[in-house]
C-alpha cells in the first residue's frame, strides 16, 4: 500500500519534522539491513560449514596416524562448500537490490515534494548513493576473493593426491665384506642370514655385525643351494670360523648354478699336516685324496651374496644422494671398499607383519627383468623356491597411495620379520591392487591386508614379471647397528 501524505494540511513546523523523518528513513533501513548481515555472518562463523575434527576429517586422521584422502573426495567437498558460498552471495546481492529499490522509492517520494529539492537533501542523496556503490564494490571484491580461494583449494587438493611420505625411507648401511676364493681367484661376499643359531651367533661375533636367524632356510631344496667349503682350522683368515676364506663352487657368472644360499662342507686339516691356502674345489678334493684334510657335510644354510667375483661385481649406483623418494632402479650398492672390506647398501624401509618398521636390502632376484631394473644379481635358481617354505610372502602395491615401494606406491608389508619363526630373506612377491584406487587406504600389517581382502576392496596375486616365477633375496637388517 502506498502511503500518501498531504503536507498542506499540516502547519509549517510539523511539515519540516515530517520531511526530516523521511530523510533519515533510508539510513535506518540501511542500518537494519547491515545488522542482519552482521548477525548472519556471525551465525555462519559458528559452524556452517564445520571445520572441526569429526566427519569433516573422515579419512584424513585415523587415530595416531595419517590416512589417505582421495583427491576426488576433497574436490566434491570443496564443490559443496563453494555452492553454499555462492548461495550466500546471491542472498546478499538480492538484499542489496531490495535495499536499493527501497531507497529509489523513498527518493521518488522525496522528489514529489517540492520542498525536498533543496541542496542539503541532494547532498545527502549523493552521499547515500556513493556509500551504496562503495559497499557494492566491496562485496563484489570479497566475492571474487572467496571464489579464487575456493579454486586454489580445489587445485591443491587435486595436485596433492594421496601420498605417503615416510621418514628415513632409504638409508645407507655398511656391511662387512669377507674374502674367499673361486677357482684360484678372489671373491668378496657378505653373510646376512643363517638357518642355525650357533653359526648366526659365531659369525655375528666375529664380523661385529648381526647375522639374522632364518630357520626356514633349512627347508630350501638342493637346486636352490650352491656348495661352499669352510675351514675349521689351518691358516688364520677371514672365514666363518676365523680361518682361511670360504671356497665357492660358483659365482654369478655361472648363473645356471649360482645361488646366494649356500650348503656347507667343513674342511679340517689332519694332525701332522702342513696347512696352506686351498683356493679352489679341485685343490680341496686333491688334499682329501692325499689324506691331508677331512670333509664333513654340515646341515646349515647361510645367505652369502657375492659382491665381487672374478671379472664381475654388483652394480654401484651412480647417484649416491639418497632421498625418501629415491627409486629402486639403478643399483642397490652405494660403495664397495675392498681395502676396508666393506660394502654400503641402500636399506629400504617397510612394515613387518605386525606393523613395526623394518629395513631390508636387495642382493639378487629372478627373473632377469626385475633383477636388471633394480641393479642386482640375476639368480635363476631362486625360482625353485616359489612353492617352498624357505620363501615367505612379501606384499607390494601396484596402485593406491603413492609412496616409496618398488612400484611407486606405498611401502611393502612382510609376513615375517627378524626374530620371527617364519622369517626368511627369500621373498615370494605378492602384488596388491585396489579395485577402486581413489578409495585406497594406508595398510600397515597383515591383518589390514586380510581385512580389506575379505571386504572385497583389494585383489592379491603372485607377481609374475616376464611370465615367470618371481623371488627376491631381501635380507632384513638393522642399518643403525
Amino acid at each position: 500500500m502506498l502511503l500518501t501524505i498531504n503536507l498542506r494540511s499540516f502547519p509549517m513546523n510539523t511539515t519540516l519534522k515530517i520531511i526530516a523523518l523521511l530523510a533519515i528513513l533510508p539510513l535506518l533501513t540501511m542500518a537494519f539491513t547491515q545488522s542482519y548481515f552482521t548477525e548472519a555472518a556471525a551465525e555462519k562463523g559458528k559452524g556452517v560449514p564445520s571445520h572441526s575434527y569429526g566427519s569433516r576429517n573422515a579419512g584424513i586422521v585415523c587415530g595416531d596416524r595419517l590416512c589417505s584422502v582421495p583427491a576426488t573426495q576433497l574436490v566434491k567437498e570443496q564443490k559443496v562448500e563453494q555452492k553454499q558460498m555462492m548461495k550466500d552471495n546471491t542472498m546478499m546481492k538480492n538484499n542489496t537490490m531490495m535495499k536499493d529499490n527501497t531507497m529509489m522509492k523513498n527518493n521518488t517520494m522525496m522528489k514529489d515534494n517540492t520542498m525536498m529539492k533543496n541542496n542539503t537533501m541532494m547532498k545527502n542523496n549523493t552521499m547515500m548513493k556513493n556509500n551504496t556503490m562503495m559497499k557494492d564494490n566491496t562485496m563484489m571484491k570479497n566475492n571474487t576473493m572467496m571464489e579464487q580461494t575456493m579454486t586454489d583449494k580445489m587445485t591443491q587438493a587435486v595436485d596433492a593426491g594421496s601420498v605417503l611420505k615416510l621418514s628415513r625411507t632409504n638409508v645407507p648401511t655398511k656391511i662387512p665384506l669377507h674374502q674367499g676364493f673361486y677357482n684360484g681367484k678372489e671373491v668378496y661376499y657378505i653373510i646376512t642370514d643363517s638357518s642355525d643359531q650357533a653359526h648366526a651367533d659365531a659369525i655375528s661375533k666375529n664380523q661385529k655385525w648381526k647375522v639374522e636367524l632364518a630357520p626356514l632356510l633349512k627347508n630350501a631344496p638342493a637346486k636352490a643351494l650352491s656348495k661352499t667349503y669352510m675351514f675349521t682350522n689351518g691358516v688364520n683368515g677371514d672365514g666363518v670360523h676365523k680361518y682361511q676364506g670360504e671356497v665357492f663352487t660358483s659365482t654369478p657368472a655361472q648363473s645356471d648354478v649360482y645361488s646366494a644360499l649356500t650348503s656347507h662342507v667343513h674342511v679340517t686339516w689332519k694332525d701332522g699336516t702342513a696347512p696352506r691356502i686351498l683356493d679352489s674345489e679341485n685343490a680341496i678334493l686333491d688334499a682329501e685324496k692325499k689324506g691331508e684334510v677331512m670333509l664333513n657335510t654340515v646341515e646349515v644354510v647361510l645367505n652369502m651374496p657375492q659382491i665381487v667375483w672374478p671379472d664381475g661385481q654388483m652394480m654401484v649406483k651412480e647417484d649416491k644422494n639418497l632421498a625418501d623418494d629415491t627409486p629402486y632402479a639403478g643399483g642397490q650398492v652405494l660403495d664397495i671398499n675392498i681395502k676396508e672390506k666393506s660394502v654400503t647398501f641402500i636399506a629400504h624401509r617397510g612394515w613387518g607383519p605386525d606393523g613395526r618398521s623394518i629395513y631390508y636390502i636387495v642382493t639378487d632376484a629372478t627373473p632377469s627383468g626385475p633383477a636388471k631394473m633394480m641393479g642386482v644379481t640375476s639368480a635363476p635358481n631362486d625360482a625353485s623356491l616359489i612353492a617352498n617354505s624357505a620363501a615367505v610372502d612379501l606384499y607390494q602395491f601396484k596402485n593406491g597411495i603413492k609412496g616409496s615401494g618398488p612400484l611407486g606406491f606405498q611401502a611393502g608389508i612382510a609376513s615375517g620379520a627378524q626374530g620371527d619363526a617364519n622369517y626368511s630373506p627369500m621373498w615370494r612377491i605378492n602384488v596388491i591392487e585396489w579395485k577402486d584406487a581413489t578409495k585406497a587406504s594406508l595398510l600397515e600389517n597383515i591383518s589390514d591386508i586380510m581385512a580389506y581382502k575379505n571386504a572385497g576392496k583389494i585383489d592379491i596375486g603372485l607377481a609374475r614379471p616376464m611370465d615367470s616365477d618371481h623371488i627376491v633375496n631381501c635380507p632384513f637388517i638393522d642399518p643403525f647397528q
